[in-house]
């Protein structure tokens, strides 16, 4: 059976059109291969080449709130010259429809495979469409990006970066400024997305995108280590163990910690560097299982009193403390509750959270005198919370820390607002274990766990179709947005929705038990609940 003519015909328009001879050179290989496949074997076989280059060709890569993100491959389904050349034209595009031509344009990268030449194609295409573009010297945390867009009032910013995906990936993420976002140095939401889609479907082809433009390279780290070091003083000596697990935060951090006096940090030093091909660990995700462990081992050898990791592009931080049984990492909760209470110790203001994250955060909200908001999943909701905003966390190891200079979670800054909550205590012989413990007695434990399961997007959109239709007996049902359903019934909360990159659906799960001092007690009730509620959800949606 021959190679489809419509696919042939398809893949050699995008070789014709595409000015990068590497990858140009990748789809024809592909290409052949597919053709003398093609004429002695069934399509469809499992990993042949003609279903292999139909997977390049099966894109575009759609643009979404944070832009795009997918394998550094060949053709439209994947990150390339061409396709960030496509992506830039049509951002450019939608920026001048909106009177923004002149102004500025921040471009930034991590340390990714690609990364440096992408962020040269972005900066050259905006340049070459009349935009002042500033370029960050070198692999910059995504943070520092953020802070820019800002700093230097732009129309928008662009960070080259694919966060804690894995190494074959590569993003183009999307921040818009002043004049052309309702919350500047914040992550587009709808319809500005769909607008630059459209805008990036009506793009040239990007052989013929023009690329020669003058560039000015600014680095404002400086000023953003300025501003990080009014988040944390060190009031008493603290050890710190450190990785940016193989990304672009570890130099950045280390400054901004001694900025504020933490001169003890010690870095593993295995993943200390940048390095895109995440050698130590099977995903450069803090959350992932064994990812942290070179973190934990270090500071148990170096007796520390805190852990930190950033994820590669620095813009998510996860803890660990010291236990009598080892070392262990705090949830997502646990630190954003810890965060919260502590910021608001200082400030007075809006904190915010997600429907999926834990409901602890508005009861010590209101024991400040707080308002507190929830919000749909996601940093671009979140900073839009409402007005007077000094703080706002998700589950997923993000924190929004100082919204009036990084809109956007900042693991970076995070890190150091831990550092001077973990000083404080130790000067009062307290820990950050011991600060959670009190909080719990005061406001309940709060029990949370995720459940995420591979599925098709029709299966899964149909199993919250049902629950929603039909929810099980004894549970309310309410739906935060068209695709998300929580479920409540006797302190345990339960919501579903479909992962928004994956092919998966995910159930977040929340028990909580009413203040109590017997603590031991109340966390076995819990974790007996939990347990029960998730075999009862997992058997729910299949």
């Amino acid at each position: 059976m021959g190679l489809d003519p419509a696919l042939r015909d398809a893949a050699m328009r995008w070789i014709a059109d595409d000015p990068d001879p590497a990858s140009r050179t990748a789809l024809q290989t592909l290409l052949v291969d597919a053709m003398t496949e093609g004429a002695t074997t069934t399509v469809g076989s499992a990993g042949s080449a003609p279903d292999a280059l139909a997977d390049a060709l099966s894109g575009p890569l759609r643009f979404g709130t944070a832009g795009l993100r997918g394998p550094v491959r060949a053709g439209p389904a994947g990150m390339n010259v061409a396709v960030v050349r496509r992506a830039t034209a049509g951002l450019a595009a939608w920026l001048v429809a909106r009177g923004a031509r002149g102004r500025t344009v921040v471009v930034g990268r991590d340390a990714r495979h690609g990364s440096a030449a992408f962020a040269r194609e972005t900066a050259g295409v905006l340049a070459a469409a009349g935009f002042a573009v500033h370029v960050l010297p070198g692999p910059a945390p995504t943070p520092v990006l953020a802070f820019a867009v800002q700093q230097r009032g732009a129309a928008a910013g662009v960070q080259i970066t694919a966060s804690h995906n894995p190494p074959q990936d590569n993003g183009y993420k999307v921040y818009l400024g002043e004049g052309v976002s309702d919350a500047p140095g914040a992550q587009l939401v709808a319809p500005a997305d769909a607008e630059i889609e459209a805008a990036i479907g009506a793009a040239p082809a990007a052989v013929s995108i023009p690329t020669d433009g003058p560039t000015t390279v600014d680095d404002p780290t400086e000023e953003y280590l300025d501003r990080v070091a009014g988040l944390g003083t060190a009031t008493t000596v603290l050890r710190i163990a450190l990785t940016p697990m193989h990304g672009v935060g570890g130099a950045t951090a280390v400054h901004a910690l001694a900025r504020c006096g933490f001169t003890d940090v010690h870095v593993v030093g295995e993943q200390a560097a940048p390095d895109p091909d995440f050698p130590t660990v099977a995903f450069p995700n803090p959350e992932e299982p064994g990812a942290t462990d070179l973190l934990l081992a270090l500071a148990a050898e170096q007796d520390a009193d805190l852990a930190i990791a950033l994820d590669p592009d620095a813009d998510r931080c996860a803890l660990g403390v010291p236990t009598p049984a080892g070392w262990r990492m705090l949830t997502g909760d646990e630190t954003g509750v810890l965060l919260g209470d502590h910021l608001l110790r200082g400030r007075t203001g809006l904190v915010a959270t997600t429907v999926v994250s834990s409901s602890m955060l508005a009861k010590v909200a209101a024991a400040h005198g707080a308002p507190s908001a929830e919000t749909l999943t996601g940093f671009k909701w979140i900073v839009r919370a409402g007005p007077g905003l000094v703080y706002g966390y998700e589950e997923a190891l993000g924190y929004c820390v100082d919204p009036e200079a990084v809109r956007d979670k900042d693991g970076i800054g995070a890190a150091v607002v831990a550092a001077d909550l973990a000083a404080g205590l130790k000067a009062a012989g307290r820990t950050l274990l011991d600060h959670l413990d009190g909080l719990s007695r005061t406001h309940g434990v709060h029990r949370t766990v995720g459940i995420s399961l591979r599925m098709a997007p029709e299966q899964r959109d149909a199993v919250v179709a049902r629950l929603a239709a039909a929810p099980p007996e004894g549970w309310s049902a309410d739906r935060p947005a068209p695709d998300v359903l929580r479920l409540r019934r006797d302190r345990m909360r339960v919501v579903v929705r479909p992962s928004g990159t994956e092919p998966k659906l995910k159930a977040y799960l929340e028990v909580v038990e009413p203040p109590t001092e017997d603590l031991d007690a109340a966390r076995a009730r819990a974790d007996a609940r939990m347990t029960a509620l998730r075999e009862e959800i997992t058997t729910l949606i299949g």
